[in-house]
């Protein structure tokens, strides 16, 4: 049967290592998941009560952009974390950031153009682009640039649009105020559309996270319900767009997806008013971080740039392996601990590189380092 190259995408692969972990589980064996960037956490218990009282009434379709009142809240979170006075009109709600990414890549490219991406960085950008006829550039980065896109790259690569992250996955590394001002100067000179990718936001620990609103008006500012309101089943995410571009988004939103699911909106409204319980998850992160960074000393993986934000810890490890992906497989094998290869992250130099997610419990990230400490002490010569 006849098929589309758009539909040619690389799998994920952090799936895959998913799958195989829960085959070992079947078998029996206990594993410790650090492959998945899923907090450990549900939704806000006092988000779920509320929204179990609404679910007694029909829930229909929602209007295209999302619940008013949900664009309301947002906006009003923009004000409330900094300082921007946001339009709600200019807010749209997304069936997940991945919704977001389909619709911003559908409103701002045309057929073919190029579309800059700093990697390592998030696989599914570069496969949406391809799926929809775009073409992804890699922009290879460096430890020292802390995993960061340069200002020069817009030019150098004849971008049509670049996408940045921060706090980035799988580094967690962030861009400060002067360096994103740099990027959305260097965008602005070449007429190139600047998308803020902001879903690891409220994940932070020593630095606050900056907006690209914060430093321009004319970006495509993408968020999630998934990281810190701990979400990820519900698919529901925002995006905050220019006001002459509402319109356009509106119109493919209605086609595309008719609406976000309604009561995931209705439960993310609730989770915004959640703050103690989520500020205890972000504490909790904040501790695995800690012993992570440590942890994964101790066991001799120590070439990593420490985390600003998300829950990630991206490791070069190519002293010990040229294949990631079969080291990522021994690592399941021998200690029990799920792991990603960064393969995922970055095709060319992704074979020395595993990222360690510390999302699940502090007891879990415990008893994973431990067995990391062993394995690696058993495997040297």
């Amino acid at each position: 049967m006849r098929h589309s190259t758009r539909g040619d995408v690389d799998p994920f692969i952090v799936m895959d290592v998913m799958e195989a972990a829960r085959q070992a589980e079947a078998e029996g064996r206990h594993i410790i998941h650090m492959e998945v960037g899923q907090p450990g956490t549900g939704a806000p218990a006092v988000a779920r009560a509320l929204l179990a009282e609404e679910l007694a009434n029909p829930l229909g379709y929602t209007v295209g952009l999302g619940l008013p009142e949900l664009r309301a809240r947002i906006a009003q979170h923009y004000g409330d974390w900094y300082g921007v006075d946001l339009d709600p009109a200019r807010v749209v709600i997304t069936s997940g950031a991945s919704g977001a990414f389909l619709l911003a890549f559908s409103a701002l490219f045309d057929n073919g153009e190029r579309v800059g991406l700093g990697t390592p960085c998030y696989p599914s950008y570069r496969q949406i682009l391809r799926a929809v006829g775009l073409t992804p550039v890699d922009i290879p980065t460096t430890l020292d640039q802390r995993f960061q896109p340069q200002p020069g790259d817009v030019a150098a690569y004849d971008l049509a649009g670049l996408i940045v992250a921060s706090p980035a996955n799988p580094t967690g590394t962030m861009l400060d105020a002067p360096a994103l001002t740099a990027l959305a100067a260097a965008c602005a000179a070449r007429d190139a559309a600047l998308i803020s990718d902001e879903i690891y936001h409220g994940i932070d620990y020593d630095t606050r996270p900056v907006t690209a609103l914060q430093v321009t008006d004319q970006a495509y500012v993408v968020n999630s319900f998934s990281k810190y309101f701990s979400m990820t089943g519900w698919r529901v995410g925002w995006m905050v767009v220019p006001d002459d571009h509402v319109r356009r988004i509106e119109r493919l939103a209605q086609n595309m997806f008719i609406c976000a699911p309604h009561a995931s909106q209705r439960l993310a409204l609730h989770a915004m008013d959640c703050t103690a319980e989520l500020e205890a998850n972000k504490a909790v992160y904040a501790t695995n971080r800690a012993l992570m960074i440590d942890g994964l000393k101790a066991a001799g993986l120590d070439s990593f740039a420490p985390p600003d934000g998300a829950f990630y810890i991206y490791v070069d490890v190519s002293a010990h392996t040229d294949d990631a992906r079969a080291f990522a497989a021994e690592i399941l094998d021998k200690a029990g601990v799920a792991v990603t290869p960064g393969l995922d992250f970055d095709a060319a130099r992704g074979q020395g590189w595993l990222r360690f997610s510390y999302a699940r419990s502090t007891e879990d990230i415990r008893q994973g380092l431990d067995r990391l400490v062993a394995f690696m002490t058993a495997r040297s010569p």
